[in-house]
């Protein structure tokens, strides 16, 4: 029974410095290198993780430009299976339809939540019912909570005082910015019925009025501060 005993705490000793391991690997020190790189998850389900394909370079270049990154403008694109997802502090995850993850993949999210990582969702119309039942697989003793307007990522270089912008009408309804926290930390945002991720494509893709297309930059850019910069209290840079 020691031998049991003494054998379980040795795995979650090595599991804890992996983890933290991880947690650091996520900023490059390399000289000349970006600093960061974005990942899109290709989940399974039926879903289409690949729409909006110019969404995410676009607001990695506003945030390069307007907030002084140094992203890396090639997105990468990782399964929730893989553990090359902790080489990504932020993963987008984006679609209409269906969504589905095995009992493995909810595990690896999981890991990489904790270990440090975030989920920045879009719900491009359809993905709301499967994504929510989805991320209960993850974090099953978790609710997803709507993000008060003081919540400072609305409040980060640009301001956001009511909240999310409304870039597509969809179904009518006002966007909500959902939030999962684990521990203090929020670890996913989730915007609904706002659609940012049409707002970051190419502006002649959607024929949206520049003043729109400039607010889902903006905000986006508030998400990528608040997650990459740790800006939490919302001063600007």
């Amino acid at each position: 029974m020691r031998f049991n005993v003494t054998l379980l705490f040795m795995k979650r000793f090595f599991l804890f410095l992996t983890l933290s391991f991880l947690t650091l690997s996520f900023k490059s020190e390399r000289p000349g290198s970006y600093t960061y790189q974005l990942a899109r998850m290709k989940y399974r389900g039926g879903g289409n993780w690949y729409v909006s394909p110019t969404s995410l370079p676009n607001l990695i270049d506003f945030c390069n430009k307007n907030l002084g990154m140094n992203i890396n403008p090639q997105e990468a694109l990782v399964e929730p299976g893989s553990p090359e997802i902790f080489n990504y502090p932020l993963v987008h995850i984006s679609g209409n339809g269906n969504i589905t993850f095995s009992g493995d993949e909810a595990d690896n999210l999981r890991n990489y939540l904790i270990a440090g990582g975030f989920l920045e969702v879009n719900d491009s119309y359809g993905m709301d019912s499967a994504f929510k039942k989805e991320i209960k697989k993850v974090f099953p003793e978790l609710s997803l909570v709507e993000l008060p307007f003081t919540h400072p990522i609305y409040h980060q270089k640009y301001d956001f005082p009511n909240g999310l912008p409304k870039i597509h009408q969809h179904d009518g309804k006002r966007p909500i910015g959902w939030g999962l926290i684990y521990n203090g930390r929020l670890v996913c945002f989730y915007n609904y019925d706002a659609d940012l991720g049409d707002g970051w494509e190419d502006q002649d893709v959607y024929n949206d009025p520049p003043e729109l297309h400039e607010k889902a930059l903006e905000m986006g850019a508030n998400i990528l501060q608040y997650v990459m910069l740790g800006q939490m209290d919302g001063k600007k840079p």
